[in-house]
């Protein structure tokens, strides 16, 4: 079997996960949610309540944690350390703290290498992030750099938090997206930026469906391309 990969990295709220999970369906490939390992770490330095200038605890919990992807009844749940923790790492409080989790060397350098073997051993994968395209999977034959403005994925998380039953505000959300852009796109090491030779898609003015059609299309084509067809 011939190497198949795609990365999809972009900003926070720009509907990375959904359509990665769209677009894993589609093809009949595996989804890597690499920002669900991120939030497994955050979750357990709150659970634990280490603080995030902590880095020789916070070493050992990305050292030891045992984060695993299963799918059930269709849906991809993430487990930590054999519990379910799918809607747990999406609290607003795991979200305001992952940010800054996921900036430290000793979290990124780890996971990353994870990341790296598990997309060593899977020939067809779709793996979404911040850093999916330009450190983990380099070689991908897809890349896609998803975005929308600030005011379209705000409204996108908010929309998102509130169908889960979250009393959260829109500005709140507005600020927090901001902040984490400051810090995703600052950070030192594997800032968030589009690699070189991936393909941008602003979906502020685009519905779900025509960013599936868009990268379904672009998909196809590197396949039959790949395939020598």
């Amino acid at each position: 079997m011939e190497v198949f990969q795609i990365a999809i990295d972009g900003p926070a709220g720009a509907g990375k996960s959904s359509v990665a999970k769209r677009i894993a369906g589609e093809l009949g490939i595996p989804y890597i949610d690499t920002g669900a390992m991120y939030r497994c770490i955050a979750l357990q330095c709150l659970e634990d309540k280490i603080s995030t200038e902590d880095e020789g605890s916070i070493a050992k919990i990305v050292e030891n944690a045992k984060i695993e992807f299963h799918v059930i009844d269709g849906q991809l749940c993430v487990f930590l350390h054999g519990k379910e923790v799918t809607q747990a790492i999406r609290t607003p409080e795991v979200t305001e703290l992952v940010s800054v989790i996921s900036a430290l060397q000793v979290v990124r350098t780890h996971l990353v290498t994870l990341q790296q073997s598990i997309a060593k051993s899977t020939q067809r994968m779709i793996m979404d992030g911040r850093d999916i395209g330009t450190s983990v999977l380099p070689d991908a034959k897809v890349k896609i750099f998803l975005t929308a403005n600030l005011q379209e994925r705000a409204r996108r998380r908010y929309q998102e938090m509130v169908d889960k039953g979250f009393m959260i505000h829109l500005n709140d959300v507005t600020h927090d997206l901001a902040v984490r852009d400051e810090i995703d796109q600052n950070r030192k090491i594997s800032p968030l930026r589009p690699a070189n030779d991936a393909i941008i898609i602003d979906s502020s003015n685009l519905c779900f469906e025509e960013v599936i059609v868009m990268i379904l299309a672009l998909c196809h084509h590197r396949f039959l391309h790949q395939d020598g067809r």
